[in-house]
């Protein structure tokens, strides 16, 4: 009986699965090359993307550390009353401006959501015997502090009113200033806007009608907060 051919080792060894034929080899290089170049595009146009908003958003924070454009938010449109024995301040500045009500607010009535609002913004502040009370129709929120030995004291104090009555003194007093260019506390009001600032302010007996009110620290001390039925 004849026996059969003996096949070759190397027609016996199976096909290494990563080789091929030097066509398929190249399409598959050029594939892995074209996926990694169109990888790397994509994370470049992300970071060209990323970069104006990243400058914008830090230098919207550094402008509002440098108490250059004042921290906004939408106020609710109820006015509140503010009162105090006697404010004392350091770096004193007041200019007019615009707060806006959240879209929709039920509070806007005919005033398309603006209030036309003074802004006055006290470096540094300490009141005596302060009141705060807010009508909720029926009822007022209350609060009160600094009635005892301690009165109540802010830092970089700013109230939006469109009311302020009392008895006042200014130290140094600037009148006519453009907003812009205050420099006695930490906030700047719309170029072109008529404003004045003082190296001091003393109000006794003061009375505002506040729409918002920030400060960058505030300390209240005999804090008490109540409904009642009379306001401040």
């Amino acid at each position: 009986m004849a026996s059969s051919p003996d096949l070759s080792s190397a027609d016996n060894t199976p096909e290494n699965p990563g080789s091929g034929s030097p066509s398929e080899a190249s399409a598959t290089s050029g594939t892995a090359t074209g996926g990694e170049r169109r990888g790397r595009v994509r994370l470049r146009r992300a970071a060209v993307m990323a970069v104006p908003a990243t400058m914008v958003a830090a230098g919207l924070a550094i402008l509002t550390a440098e108490g250059a454009l004042g921290v906004q938010f939408a106020i609710s449109g109820m006015p509140f009353t503010v009162t105090a024995t006697e404010l004392n301040g350091t770096g004193f500045e007041q200019f007019g401006g615009l707060d806006n009500m959240a879209d929709g607010s039920p509070n806007a009535g005919d005033t398309g959501g603006q209030v036309l609002i003074v802004t006055s913004a006290i470096k540094n502040a300490t009141l005596t015997k302060l009141c705060q009370s807010v009508d909720l129709g029926g009822t007022n929120l209350k609060i009160t502090a600094g009635g005892g030995e301690q009165k109540v004291t802010a830092s970089d104090l700013t109230t939006d009113s469109t009311e302020l009555s009392g008895d006042a003194a200014f130290n140094n007093i600037e009148i006519g200033n453009d907003a812009s260019t205050l420099t006695k506390a930490n906030a700047k009001g719309p170029i072109g806007v008529f404003s004045q600032q003082a190296d001091t302010v003393h109000i006794g007996n003061l009375r505002q009608t506040n729409y918002a009110t920030t400060a960058g620290v505030f300390k209240l001390p005999g804090l008490k907060l109540s409904f009642s039925d009379s306001g401040c």
